[in-house]
């Protein structure tokens, strides 16, 4: 078997199992967008997008798929930024990484760090007051959430002095100071298409001025394949030491798809039924009209009346607008979480009981253990909750940095002995 870099629609339909037609149609509706070949104008398909189907992965490892899961081969140091509420770092942890150091300017997640991880040194406060240069050479991976913002980008090569002023200048800054051997940042889908795409371009610009590769291309994860029962995405940024010349690999997807009764009830990914807690209400009115709605429905199952009188201006604007009124059902994962879970636009209504899910609810559908308590007021928790990468999806990442971190110590060591078999030839 040749593992090439593009594929045509006849080999993806048999290596995936899916008709021709399945394809098309995956390729119309983007799920599964193709490229034309420039004279026959064929669909091909590119190696980077296969590889999110564990059925591609099969086929080019010879066997099944079975996890991410790695040890570490030595104790590996993550130094965190933008921390929030700990889900990133958590699930680093998980896949055996330490983590020396978190910076959060939010005070409540802070203390939702310090309650849950005593030993985690917090650094509460705004990046900017921080100087991380002790870390220098001393910690293997920069980690960091960062907000998305524009900055100018006039058609030129960025450089750090360039994003002054925006959070990710401070991120970039982290990393020139530290000099991990890998950094990794997460942020929205939306950063793809941000200023057309200029402004992630001027990110990549930035980390190669400070000597960082970043891989190629910027991969957008999809929480469901990753043992987590939320249809959450997040766009993975990878850059790597110029120095190291090894390559990274984002982690394997998995077969299966967890739902909200996964996440909710007692079965393969908690050991109990999720715990009683507190939650926002609805106000009378909106109750009344969610009252209406089935599981798995939203505006479209009101009455005509119902509908204008709920959706006021909204009826007439174009688009579906399937967060409105939206009931998630027991059988399917939940819509992505938001940092208010009664949001008119991204309703997340309970399947059977008309109300939002409540903080631990909330938190199970992020995967977070029972165990992990958030800080400050029910509207704190929620925001705390909403913010984070989900735990699991952070683990599988994890195990995919250790990966990358054990083939180093790996190529470390062949070289210190390939030099220390030199010496004693020339002796």
């Amino acid at each position: 078997m040749v593992i090439k870099d593009y594929y045509s629609i006849s080999e993806v339909s048999e290596i995936l199992e899916k008709s021709t037609e399945t394809l098309r149609r995956w390729d119309s509706t983007g799920k599964l967008p193709a490229t034309r070949e420039p004279i026959s104008d064929y669909r091909i398909y590119k190696k980077e997008q296969l590889e999110l189907f564990p059925r591609f992965n099969t086929y080019v490892n010879g066997k099944k798929f079975s996890g991410n899961h790695i040890k570490p081969t030595k104790e590996f140091s993550v130094l965190e930024l933008f921390a929030g509420a700990g889900g990133l770092a958590l699930g680093l942890e998980k896949a055996g990484l330490n983590c020396v150091a978190l910076n959060e300017v939010d005070k409540w997640a802070c203390e939702t760090l310090r309650q849950n991880r005593p030993s985690w040194n917090v650094l509460e406060g705004d990046i900017k007051n921080f100087d991380f240069s002790k870390y220098e050479n001393e910690v293997d991976i920069v980690t960091g959430g960062f907000p998305c913002q524009a900055f100018s980008y006039a058609g030129k090569k960025l450089g750090l002095n360039d994003t002054r002023g925006t959070l990710f200048y401070e991120f970039a800054r982290v990393i020139n100071e530290v000099k991990p051997k890998i950094c990794l940042g997460e942020n929205v889908k939306g950063l793809l298409s941000h200023e057309k795409g200029k402004t992630l371009e001027g990110m990549i610009s930035v980390l190669d001025e400070i000597g960082y590769n970043v891989v190629s291309p910027a991969r957008v994860l999809k929480a469901i394949n990753y043992n987590v029962p939320q249809k959450r995405e997040r766009l993975i940024l990878i850059g790597v030491r110029k120095d190291i010349d090894l390559e990274y690999h984002y982690p394997l997807p998995y077969d299966t798809i967890y739902n909200l009764s996964d996440a909710l009830k007692k079965g393969k990914l908690f050991e109990t039924d999720v715990p009683k807690s507190e939650g926002s209400k609805y106000p009378k009115h909106k109750k009344d009209v969610l009252d209406l709605v089935p599981q798995k429905g939203y505006w479209r199952d009101l009455p005509l009346d119902i509908q204008k009188e709920y959706m006021q201006k909204s009826f007439y604007l174009g688009g579906g607008k399937t967060g409105m009124a939206r009931r998630i059902g027991w059988d399917e994962p939940c819509l992505t979480l938001t940092c208010s879970p009664a949001q008119k636009q991204t309703e997340r209504c309970h399947p059977d009981e008309t109300r939002p899910f409540t903080v631990r609810e909330y938190a199970r559908i992020q995967t977070f253990p029972d165990d992990w308590k958030f800080n400050g007021s029910v509207s704190q928790q929620y925001k705390q909750i909403g913010n984070a990468v989900p735990v699991n999806l952070a683990k599988e990442i994890g195990f995919s940095l250790v990966n990358f971190l054990n083939d180093y110590e790996k190529m470390n060591q062949e070289n210190l002995a390939s030099i220390s078999l030199e010496s004693v030839s020339i002796v």
